[in-house]
């Protein structure tokens, strides 16, 4: 199909896509185009990546935004927004504009009523559901990216209720689902009463195949001899084959520190095959790198880089994966080393992706398990972009005859696995039945159920009953928790059970109702919980700790209570922490919010010391301790630490939220320590931190000559400021930013840092400053972006 046969687009949109290159459809997106996708029908696109999936949702968006409607993006991961945001803003050229919320749960974006297409994660589209933002019922279209991720245990439940929910706000809203992955594209079509695009056609050819001895066996039958020299390994000899004929490397390994490992020595194999062009712009990547964290994490990933080579995992900060990703996409970076967190989506395509470890660490199996064929599938869709690459190819390593069988049977010639839906499982239901009634999409018991019965868990169910049976018990923790009210009608459910631990055992005797239509209602603590976007069941731990507490609580006590909740990852305990942690829960035990189990209960003992664990970290950030030594410590990496403060910051926030709710006598001590873990700084330096740019380090240091709280900054020598800041343009953003009448530095020479009296700040006069000779000073820290510097 020709560009210009398209009709319904917005004026202008055809000439832009001409101008992007593309003058004709990819038969998958023609097909979509004939199934309705420019006219409002429903759709799901099970399409290869590179495919063109992202142009349907284009024409999608864009017929949609022409009728007069408004398009929403839905995408699994704040890096994609950022990825669609910049692709869709190209798109104000003809007059169609684009917003993006990822963040602030608790914010119902009204700004973006004005935008004509949404950018936003599912949990940020839940979230704006739940906190009623009127706009999401003026949309007419939504698309939903990566939609195979409704199948994970923990994003996935969150992505379905809300495509539920946003049909049921709008029943005539066109959705679109894109996947690359589906085993069962046909039911999740019939779910969202979708036509069906499934396809296996690619714009390039993608071989895949598995590398044993010195040769790379391909599905097709054909043979490419690629040996291996010496000692070396197979993934060093694969991509230094690549490497000389242009091409660019993905290697999947089932760990960070294999990722870091395989980074180094393959940064042995790229250097070779660097231009002197390319070492200059590496070097300075690899500078930007090391700016962004002092940590070592970050100094072994600019080396790396230096050699053409780069890891990637989640223990890397936002600003390092993006530095990676788009060096890697502009192919200065000839490989990178990753975990399989890469393949979830972001555009990083090689020519030759190589799935070196196809097991990893299974708890629930006890030892190393076979990754999934979809998983597998994902990571090896990345071989290939048009334009670029002649091919793409997908390589699985094998060391024996029989394992090279075993993985074409495995996974070269088998289809992925169905998706499931992991919505009955009780924490996520937990969670999502009282937000449909805080936000009012359920009344009653049996309006719950009919909500429900929207989902894809009812459509795959075939289990009788299982549904109500887990609704249930849901609704009994709820309300044993005074999250929600329910008009019973006269039934004989069971007692509850106070405490939450409890409440599901006791929830599991509920009794038969004589009248099961009851009334639901949202008390006005759930309707809070649910607002805030917590889980009930963190939500409980934190009400149940703060009403517990007989003292004020110590800022350990509360970082290790919000640590004990299940939106906070905890740190697990390394060999031999359980003894160093024990000690400090008996040193420490007195702060410690909430009834420890006892030791004797190993698993649940074990949990609670991870969330000690967990809870001193933040501690320590909160007392200053630089990031290195965290990083070192705590065997983290900077991304990880980031992590933890970030959504600390953001528990701590709710429980403030909560502690007034409850009327607790501790909300001051709540959001003290909020605070002091969103700035990683002592009480003392909480004023300064509150100035604009004043970060842990710089409040440190002004702290240390004597300027202790913003009124000071007002006062305080000039060039004493100067000296500390160590940059003009710095000093001056923070005085005019504390106040300061005139914050100029024009003139000012830097003055050596100390207290006048002893006691008191560096206080010195204008007059003085003006006196002082002229001079001239860098802004050698203004470089410095580390967590916590601004």
């Amino acid at each position: 199909m020709n560009i210009e046969e398209l009709s319904g687009l917005p004026p202008g949109a055809v000439d832009h896509f001409r101008g992007e290159g593309i003058e004709e459809l990819y038969p998958p997106q023609a097909e979509a185009v004939e199934a309705g996708a420019t006219e409002g029908e429903n759709l799901v696109a099970a399409v290869p990546t590179a495919s063109g999936k992202t142009m349907i949702a284009a024409l999608s968006m864009l017929s949609a935004v022409q009728r007069g409607g408004k398009a929403l993006y839905i995408v699994p991961l704040r890096a994609l927004a950022s990825e669609k945001k910049e692709e869709f803003e190209e798109y104000e050229r003809f007059g169609v504009t684009t917003g993006v919320t990822t963040g602030n749960y608790e914010s119902t974006s009204d700004w973006l009523a004005t935008k004509d297409i949404v950018v936003a994660t599912s949990e940020k589209v839940d979230s704006l559901v739940r906190n009623g933002a009127d706009w999401l019922s003026d949309l007419t279209c939504v698309v939903s990216d990566e939609v195979h991720l409704i199948d994970d245990r923990n994003r996935g439940p969150t992505l379905e209720v809300t495509l539920a929910k946003l049909r049921q706000l709008n029943p005539r809203m066109q959705v679109v689902a894109l996947s690359a992955t589906v085993g069962n594209a046909d039911e999740i079509a019939d779910w969202l009463d979708a036509a069906l695009v499934d396809t296996d056609w690619r714009p390039i050819d993608l071989q895949m195949g598995v590398h044993y001895g010195n040769a790379l066996n391909f599905d097709d039958g054909s043979t490419r001899e690629v040996p291996v020299e010496g000692s070396e390994k197979q993934e060093a000899a694969l991509v230094r084959d690549i490497l000389r004929e242009g091409g660019s490397s993905l290697v999947f390994v089932n760990s960070r520190r294999n990722a870091e490992a395989a980074a180094r020595r393959l940064g042995g194999v790229s250097k070779n095959e660097l231009t002197a062009e390319e070492r200059t712009e590496l070097a300075d990547l690899a500078e930007e790198i090391r700016d962004d964290s002092d940590t070592e994490t970050s100094k072994d990933l600019a080396d790396a880089v230096e050699h053409g080579s780069a890891f990637h995992h989640a223990g890397l900060s936002s600003t390092q994966r993006t530095l990676v990703e788009d060096a890697f996409r502009d192919r200065t970076l000839k490989v990178i080393s990753a975990t399989p967190t890469l393949a979830a989506g972001v555009n990083t395509p090689a020519r030759r992706v190589i799935v070196r470890d196809w097991r990893r660490f299974d708890p629930s199996a006890g030892g190393m398990a076979p990754l999934d064929v979809l998983e597998v599938h994902q990571m090896m869709g990345r071989a290939g972009r048009p334009g670029l690459d002649p091919y793409g190819e997908a390589v699985l390593l094998a060391t024996s005859h029989d394992e090279s069988e075993e993985l074409f049977d495995r996974y070269i010639w088998a289809d992925p696995e169905p998706v499931r839906s992991k919505l009955a499982a009780e924490p996520a239901l937990r969670t999502h039945v009282l937000a449909t009634i805080a936000s009012g999409f359920a009344r009653t018991r049996d309006g719950l159920l009919e909500f429900l019965e929207a989902t894809l868990y009812a459509s795959q169910s075939s289990e009788p009953g299982r549904l109500e049976t887990v609704t249930d018990t849901v609704l009994q923790y709820l309300e044993s928790n005074d999250f929600i009210e329910r008009d019973s009608g006269g039934s004989d459910s069971a007692e509850a059970d106070d405490g939450a631990d409890g409440a599901f055992t006791s929830a599991a005797t509920l009794a038969e109702s004589g009248d099961r239509d009851e009334e639901l209602a949202a008390t006005s603590l759930g309707h809070t919980v649910s607002r805030l976007y917590l889980d009930p069941m963190s939500a409980a731990e934190i009400v149940h700790g703060l009403a517990d507490a007989d003292e004020r609580p110590t800022a350990l006590g509360l970082y290790q209570l919000v640590s004990r909740t299940p939106d906070m990852y905890e740190l697990y305990l390394r060999s031999g922490e359980d003894e160093q942690f024990g000690e400090l829960f008996y040193e420490r035990e007195a702060e410690l919010l909430g009834d420890a189990p006892s030791e004797f209960e190993e698993e649940r003992f074990e949990d609670w010391l991870s969330a000690l664990k967990t809870g001193k970290l933040l501690e320590d950030w909160a007392t200053e301790t630089d990031e290195e030594q965290l990083t070192d410590r705590y065997e983290i990496g900077p991304g990880d630490l980031r992590g933890k403060v970030d959504t600390a910051e953001w528990l701590l926030g709710a429980a403030e939220s909560l502690a007034a709710e409850i009327d607790s006598e501790w909300t001051v001590a709540v959001r003290e320590a909020r605070a002091r873990v969103e700035h990683g700084v002592s009480e003392d330096l909480l004023e300064l931190v509150s100035v604009g740019e004043v970060g842990r380090k710089r409040a440190r240091r002004l702290y240390d000559a004597g300027i202790e709280e913003p009124a000071d900054l007002r006062t305080a020598d000039k060039g004493v400021v100067l000296t500390v800041l160590k940059g003009e343009k710095t000093a001056e953003t923070i005085l005019e930013n504390a106040g300061r009448e005139d914050p100029s530095m024009d003139g000012v020479e830097p003055k050596s840092a100390g207290r006048t009296d002893g006691d008191g700040p560096a206080i010195g006069s204008d007059d003085a400053d003006e006196d002082a000779a002229r001079t001239e000073t860098g802004d050698a820290d203004d470089s410095q972006s580390s967590l916590g510097d601004f």
